[in-house]
């Protein structure tokens, strides 16, 4: 179990690769947002309520195992925030696309909360949290141009 996961950290190695595993960690979490969306939105919301605590778990061994808080390999914090910010969002090359910047965008610059729980919060959950609260703060800015505009390809009614 600890073998995968430690591999379940990394999202299967994503987060090995060189410059910017978190950008890579975000993009490879793109097609597993697209699949579960086309499932319907329980499934992405259902999917980020089982992998939430198992990355918590992961991340609490993985830096067991490697030392220091929030290693750059690990990436299932980057997988998870981006199928928060997809959540409810149509199933369009433009709402990925904005999803994908939105997100990288908080994940990079975070402003307040994020950076407040990246600081203070420890172990796995600290890990975790500021890219949850990333892709909650991304999904309600995307969900507001969703209802507003056509920007997303298609607009809520």
């Amino acid at each position: 179990m600890r073998s995968f996961l430690i591999r379940l950290a990394t999202f299967f190695s994503i987060g090995k690769l060189p410059k910017a595993p978190g950008t890579w960690g975000s993009l490879a979490a793109l097609p597993l947002a697209y699949g579960f969306n086309q499932l319907g939105p329980v499934v992405i919301m259902a999917a980020v309520v089982i992998l939430l605590p198992l990355g918590i778990w992961a991340c609490e061994v993985y830096e067991q195992d490697f030392g220091g808080h929030d290693h750059p390999e690990i990436v299932i914090d980057e997988v998870v925030g981006i199928l928060i910010t997809m959540t409810w969002l149509p199933n369009t090359w433009q709402a990925y696309l904005l999803g994908f910047l939105a997100f990288r965008m908080l994940d990079i610059w975070k402003p307040f909360p994020i950076g407040y729980l990246d600081k203070k919060v420890p172990g796995g959950i600290g890990v975790m949290i500021d890219d949850v609260a990333a892709g909650i703060l991304a999904n309600v800015a995307l969900q507001l141009i969703y209802t507003n505009t056509f920007w997303l390809g298609v607009r809520s009614v």
